[in-house]
């Protein structure tokens, strides 16, 4: 499959003209803590939507369950991004990343989907190898899953953790890992024919390991700091982000 690639030496609008025209369902990563990622993919998402797209927009940020929450502080608050990253959010990402995306999809009025399964549920697949989901329809994290998946998430998780993850937790790591995609594509399958996009990380949207395996259609943007990582159908490289060495810091750990 063709990659598009995209470098940052231009301006950060010109690095988003590539964009797709053939599918409504287009998933767009990241790198979590990359700042200028986050501005080139806004950018990105801001191009179309003034051209007249109005996805919904799906976040990997949002625990499933919290959906309910989600509407009631828009009810509330029509106006107030940050009631619903204060009633909502929680702690565990840096908010100041996500708020202009959120911005946008209150200025034009679009659903914002939790699509994440929530640190419960994961947890429980990984302690028992089972979890039985609520609300889920057509979502069985039960099934059988192919074993070259399962491999390849092995290897992916085993890299994510500097070679230093126990051989005994990469699968129960890699289950849990594609139990997390398929629940993301479940939360887009209900809005494809209107357009929706996902927000989430590189990992999860990558076309040979990730949410695009559950669904039928599905263009993927990786917003990257390698030009290694290329399984994207559109790749934007992004200057790395200044960072402690977290292979450093997790060995310490051990």
């Amino acid at each position: 499959m063709k990659v598009i690639y995209s470098l940052i030496l231009v301006s950060m609008l010109s690095a988003c003209q590539s964009a797709p025209t053939a599918h409504n369902t287009v998933l767009l990563g990241e790198v979590h803590d990359n700042a200028i990622g986050h501005q080139q993919r806004l950018a990105w998402l801001e191009q179309k939507v003034a051209q007249g797209w109005r996805p919904a927009i799906a976040m990997e940020q949002f625990d499933r369950e919290r959906q309910a929450d989600i509407e009631r502080a828009r009810k509330e608050r029509p106006n107030d991004v940050d009631y619903l990253i204060q009633t909502v959010g929680g702690a565990r990402w840096d908010w100041s990343l996500y708020k202009p995306v959120l911005d946008l999809a209150y200025r034009y009025e679009l659903p914002i989907l939790a699509a994440n399964l929530s640190r419960q549920e994961a947890g429980e697949l990984f302690k028992t190898g089972r979890v039985d989901l609520q609300g889920a329809e057509g979502v069985n994290l039960n099934d059988p899953l192919p074993t070259k998946l399962i491999e390849q998430q092995r290897v992916a998780v085993q890299l994510g953790h500097c070679g230093q993850l126990p051989v005994a937790m990469e699968e129960k790591m890699a289950r849990a890992q594609i139990a997390r995609d398929r629940v993301m594509a479940a939360t887009l399958l209900p809005y494809q024919s209107r357009g929706v996009v996902l927000l989430a990380g590189n990992g999860h949207v990558r076309r040979d390991i990730g949410v695009p395996q559950w669904l039928n259609s599905a263009y993927s943007v990786g917003f990257v700091e390698s030009k290694s990582e290329a399984n994207f159908d559109e790749v934007h490289l992004i200057p790395a982000a200044e960072r402690p060495d977290l292979c450093a810091s997790f060995k310490l750990n051990q």
